[in-house]
């Protein structure tokens, strides 16, 4: 095999690995669940932005020069600062970590100890978390090495016998624009606001594998990207499809955790039940003390070593230990508002950063930015039930509002309009140690 093939398959099993997070497992078979018969339209929606934002936000890092901070300099240094700590709170504290506690309980222990305490579970979650992160050790990587593979494994074989003998057909069901829907709910993988934190780490590997040069790096950057989407789009698709089988079968009020582990119980049984429980626990609790040790690297180097990383890893540990407590269903619930703000915003970043050399300006950045956060703002404080009508009646009138994608129209104006005022900004790169992994 010659080297640049093995590389890009080297590379394109640990983008896999990073982005195949246990707490993303649980998203799929709840969408398809809820589509029904529309599940393959729904699927089409979720792998857009459930894989291929991703493949194309670890592309644009490459093309922006490695880093988030590459990535959204061009709208402004400051503004650069600010979208990458609500990026690594998303992917950390205030989400994804507190996830895989809440995902550990309910899938790894509930179904095997029906009485465990969910409090008591998520503090000893949390504290072999902080032992791991405060105390590094080389065993936590090489269980991952192996937990990933053992869990794809285990997720695979539950895909292929419930395609090849289904558990019922799907339920039809009058559920309107299920891409939308799908594109929406792919925004809860959080896989695309990773993806700006993992360019980094793809370019370094690169740049220690020899690849110096940038229009080398992107290229193998891309099949690598390719390849992991290919993974990626198996087991989501799949998943996602076992949850539209088994729409006939289970009660319409099932939780997301309920149900994986109710699926893969009607395919494989109580052992293969147990075996996904163990499998998504351990692999949660791997992701758990990358994304803690992430956070800590992150604000050390923000604030300067001003707050140490031991002082902030485990005040991250403690709020994820509540946080945890109030369930997945809830965390899910949580994140919808925060999401809706940040995730136009980084599809809009990776997308110019596609094609930034073929933009007159880049204030054409902040143009985008500003009109879709303008529009999701409004969005936002409607689901809270906070009505500002003159606005609130002009945003339900843009093209595209019904289907949630309202901030397009005002986003593209807005950035063409910035296009008519060429001003360049100085921008400059600041490196932070990266994620390696997450939920």
């Amino acid at each position: 095999m010659k080297r640049k093939q093995k590389d890009i398959i080297i590379i394109g099993a640990a983008l896999f690995a990073m982005f195949f997070g246990a707490g993303n497992l649980i998203f799929p078979p709840a969408i398809g669940f809820t589509s029904g018969n529309h599940w393959f339209v729904t699927m089409i929606g979720f792998l857009l932005t459930g894989v291929g934002l991703p493949i194309l936000g670890i592309i644009a890092v490459s093309h922006a020069g490695g880093s988030i901070n590459d990535l959204a300099n061009k709208v402004s240094p400051l503004f650069s600062k600010i979208l990458g700590t609500v990026v690594i709170l998303a992917i950390g504290p205030l989400l994804a970590i507190p996830r895989t506690g809440a995902t550990v309980f309910e899938i790894g222990i509930k179904p095997i100890f029906s009485n465990a305490n969910p409090l008591l579970v998520s503090v000893i979650y949390f504290s072999i978390t902080l032992f791991f992160v405060i105390k590094p050790s080389g065993i936590v990587d090489k269980i991952g090495k192996i937990l990933t593979p053992i869990l794809l494994i285990v997720i695979s074989t539950i895909i292929v016998k419930g395609i090849v003998n289904p558990i019922s057909t799907p339920t039809v069901t009058l559920i309107k624009n299920p891409f939308s829907k799908g594109f929406l709910e792919g925004y809860q993988t959080m896989d695309a606001l990773a993806s700006i934190v993992f360019g980094g780490i793809v370019l370094i590997s690169l740049i220690e594998k020899g690849y110096k040069d940038k229009k080398q790096q992107i290229k193998l950057t891309t099949k690598a990207g390719l390849l992991a989407g290919i993974g990626l789009a198996f087991v989501y698709g799949g998943l996602l499809y076992l949850g539209a089988t088994s729409s006939n079968v289970f009660e319409t009020g099932i939780t997301k955790t309920e149900l994986i582990v109710s699926i893969t119980n009607s395919i494989l049984g109580n052992l293969g039940q147990i075996g996904l429980c163990l499998a998504v626990s351990a692999a949660c609790l791997t992701t758990s003390i990358g994304l803690t040790a992430t956070v800590g690297n992150y604000f050390e180097n923000l604030t300067k070593n001003k707050l140490s990383y031991k002082l902030i890893v485990i005040v991250t540990v403690f709020f994820s230990t509540i946080m945890s407590v109030v369930g997945v269903e809830k965390i899910v619930a949580f994140s919808v508002p925060l999401l809706t703000l940040v995730y136009p915003i980084a599809i809009i970043l990776i997308l110019f950063n596609l094609i930034d050399k073929w933009l007159p300006s880049q204030q054409m950045y902040s143009g985008a930015v500003i009109g879709a956060f303008a529009v999701n703002v409004f969005s936002v404080l409607s689901s809270f039930n906070i009505q500002i009508p003159y606005i609130s009646n002009l945003i339900s009138c843009l093209p595209f509002a019904e289907s949630g994608f309202g901030w397009i129209v005002p986003s593209v104006t807005l950035s063409l309009i910035a296009g008519l005022i060429p001003i360049k900004i100085k921008t400059k790169s600041i490196n932070y140690n990266q994620v390696s992994n997450k939920a």
